[in-house]
């Protein structure tokens, strides 16, 4: 039987050089195009996991110097913060207004009182089925009256641990901050991704510029179709190392006509204009009312 010739070293090395250099290759290849190919192949994913006819309704309501975003989706709803004690009534009104029977979530962000004002009134004007709430405690007033009414209505409110997850109906809702430990209420507000197909709206209350940071080197997912601004455009949020991350088509600002503030801040502005963003504002325009479809959106 003859034996089979020995490959030569030189054949072996040729072949050792050619495997690195494909091995190099496909790790340059995941690195540059790897998370867009994800990106991709997650929003397709997310597209068709839709039920049929799913349709994703978030309402930026205009209640003057305070926050307050309704979501409906799918026959369920979400509240993202209360606005203030003197808007309670337009609040509820909105809500009426769309048919609101109950309210699978109550969100609110942090203790600052153009949050949570009209908190305690909502608990009792309508049946609420969980509450996430900051752990910051702040001794007034409206704390206070939110204290009250959940114990009256026997809730209790929680903070979400990062990567929390829950669905309001077909749209999934990822809770991404805050991360770390604050000492002051802005940056322990509950930040959030609410994402619908291709579609995903992010809320981060009045966070600032360090529970920002702190977001972007917990490397979370935090890519964003529609950015609900941070602190009602004041320019202690929105810094470009977050907006470089959330790459936001469209931005939305939640201020008062005329406030004491000063709110939009032209840095803040700037800086929301710098990455492309679309900007929208509740003391300009009004209520704004973005509708996903899973792929298009249509705003109001």
């Amino acid at each position: 039987m003859k034996k089979r010739k020995k490959k030569s070293i030189k054949f072996r090395f040729y072949v050792t050089v050619f495997t690195g250099f494909l091995l190099l290759l496909a790790l340059f290849s995941l690195r540059e195009f790897g998370p867009r190919l994800w990106q991709k192949y997650r929003d397709q994913i997310q597209s068709n996991a839709l039920p049929e006819g799913s349709l994703l309704e978030v309402v930026y309501l205009d209640v003057g110097q305070a926050d307050a975003t309704l979501l409906l989706c799918d026959g369920e709803t979400m509240l993202i913060d209360a606005g203030s004690w003197e808007n309670t009534d337009l609040l509820i009104s909105y809500l009426y207004d769309y048919e609101v029977d109950d309210i699978r979530y109550l969100v609110l962000t942090h203790s600052d009182s153009d949050h949570i004002g009209g908190a305690a009134d909502i608990l009792r004007e309508f049946e609420v089925e969980e509450v996430f709430f900051s752990d910051f405690t702040k001794e007034n007033s409206s704390y206070l009256n939110l204290m009250e009414a959940l114990e009256e209505e026997q809730l209790c409110a929680w903070l979400p641990e990062p990567g929390y997850e829950v669905n309001l109906g077909g749209a999934a809702v990822t809770f991404l901050g805050p991360v770390g430990e604050w000492d002051t209420p802005n940056n322990t507000s509950i930040c959030l991704r609410v994402d619908h197909g291709a579609n995903s709206f992010l809320f981060t209350g009045d966070a600032e510029a360090e529970a920002e940071e702190a977001l972007v080197d917990s490397g979370q997912d935090l890519r964003a179709t529609v950015y609900k601004v941070g602190h009602h455009g004041s320019y202690t949020s929105s810094t470009e190392l977050f907006l470089s991350a959330v790459k936001p088509q469209y931005a939305v600002i939640s201020c008062g006509v005329d406030n004491d503030y000063g709110h939009p801040h032209e840095q803040a502005l700037g800086r929301l204009w710098q990455a492309g963003a679309e900007v929208l504002r509740t003391d300009t325009q009004g209520t704004i009312v973005f509708i996903s479809d899973g792929s298009s959106l249509t705003i109001s």
